[in-house]
């Protein structure tokens, strides 16, 4: 068994979890999770074609996705690339299955 200690030390703070909601407490930002989720290594102007949505908007909520910590940016000369970080992925599960209407 472990120690209320020992688990403690493995879970994430409150202050943690918050960075990480405050990161998809928006709609435009849930989009682009779950755009970058089906195509990964998207670029910015793809996700701006995509969402319809003028690409200052688009800038601003993967620079906030970022830095919650729910994607990676991978620069490739002028591009950027972007595709889901770990914890990313577990909210994109979260979010799918959020997504279902209940009966």
């Amino acid at each position: 068994m472990f120690s209320y200690d020992e688990v403690m030390d493995k879970l994430k703070s409150s202050k943690q979890m918050e960075r990480h909601l405050k990161g998809i407490a928006n709609h435009r930002r849930i989009d682009i999770l779950l755009l970058i989720a089906k195509e990964n290594g998207i670029t910015l102007e793809k996700i701006v074609e995509k969402l319809k949505v003028n690409e200052k908007t688009i800038s601003e909520h993967t620079r906030r996705l970022f830095i919650a910590g729910l994607i990676n940016k991978n620069y490739k000369g002028k591009y950027v690339e972007h595709s889901l970080s770990p914890y990313g992925k577990t909210f994109v599960t979260f979010l799918k299955s959020f997504q279902q209407k209940s009966i």
